[in-house]
Formats: structure tokens, sequence, C-alpha cells
């Protein structure tokens, strides 16, 4: 098979934001949403839920942009293909938050085409910064969602059992996101950059939540 240049590699990464934010993603592994049994939510609490799980699906949107930067910046064809794995799990979040959405009568997030285009930019200067600087950069991100999501269990109704499997599941991933590219060789990030992050999630969180 022919390696892919740079300009291939640049058209499957727009290939890649397009179907992101325009088509509907394809989930290899199976909702831990199906087969779960819960209460029929009142109203207040579907729009929450909804809400949340809003916020949670544009996560997913930017993990996808992440890493697909990431992967068009490294030289390193055992990693870019290690970023493709951890996006394929990250594509699996993003169908089951679109589906659980539609299920909790929502929608995703108005905004989704510039959350991707401002996590593509931000995950290409995470690459260009080089894989060990890169890699600090995942794990600083999934950890960040872990919390997030951690949060998002004590945010969401009681009795919404299936997107809270969901958000479970995604904690689980996330977190071994973040064990992977530990071991890998990240780079610890500065706090200034840590805090950085954390005031432009918050930003994201804030607005999705809404719109």
């Amino acid at each position: 098979m022919r390696r892919l240049n740079l300009a291939d590699r640049v058209c499957a990464a727009l290939d890649q934001g397009l179907r992101t934010v325009l088509l509907p993603a394809r989930a290899q592994r199976q909702s831990p949403a199906k087969g779960v049994d819960g209460a029929v939510l009142d109203a207040d609490d579907e729009r929450r839920s909804a809400a949340l799980m809003r916020v949670n699906h544009v996560g997913e949107v930017c993990a996808q942009a992440l890493y697909s930067a990431q992967a068009l910046t490294t030289r390193n064809d055992d990693l870019r293909m290690q970023l493709a794995a951890a996006a394929q799990e990250e594509e699996d979040h993003l169908a089951w938050t679109a589906e659980r959405v539609e299920t909790l009568n929502g929608r995703v997030s108005l905004l989704n085409p510039l959350w991707w285009v401002g996590s593509f930019g931000i995950g290409c200067a995470a690459g260009l910064a080089g894989d060990a600087w890169s890699l600090g950069f995942v794990v600083e991100t999934e950890r960040q969602v872990e919390a997030h999501l951690a949060s998002h269990m004590d945010r969401l109704p009681p009795d919404d059992s299936a997107s809270r499997a969901i958000v479970a599941q995604m904690k689980l991933d996330e977190a071994a996101h973040a064990d992977w590219a530990e071991k890998a060789g990240a780079r610890p990030l500065p706090e200034a950059v840590k805090l950085a992050m954390r005031l432009a999630a918050k930003a994201m969180t804030t607005t999705a939540y809404r719109l």
C-alpha cells in the first residue's frame, strides 16, 4: 500500500472533519445504553440530561479534531497509528452521545463546526511542538475529561441510567488513553498551559450546555 504523503494526510484530515460535523458517526462498539432500563424522565430532567450529553458530544467532536491534527503533524508512523486507534474509540463516544441526545429529544451543538476548527488548530500546535509534548497534551486533556465526566455523574438525574452508563464507559476509555500516552513518553505540561486548557474547556462546556 502506498504511503500517504503530507497532502494526502491533510485531505484525509479535512474529510474526517467534514464527516464529524455533517454525518452521523459510526460506532464499532455497542452503546452502553443498550438494554439499560431506566425510569421515564420528567421534562426538566430530560432537558438537563440532553444538555449534559450535548456537552459530552461536543467534547467528542473536539477529540476527533485533536487526534486528527496530532496524527497529521507527527512524523512517527507508530504514534500516528496509536492516535488513530484512540480516535476510533472517541468516535464510538461521538456516536453514543449523539444517539442519546436524540433519544432525549435534544439536539447537538449548533457550534460544532467552530469547535472542530478550533480544536484542530490546537491539536496542530501540540503536534508541531514535538511528540513528547503532544503526548503530554493527550494526558492532560484526558485527565481533565475524566474529571469533567465524573462531575456529570453527579449532575445527571439519578434515574437516567442510560446516560450514566455511557458516561461511565467514556470515563474508562479516557483514563486508558491517558495511561497509554504516559507510557508512550509524554512530557508533563507547564502549569500555565494546564490552566489555559481548563479555562478553554470551561468556556466550551458552558456555551455548549446552551448552544
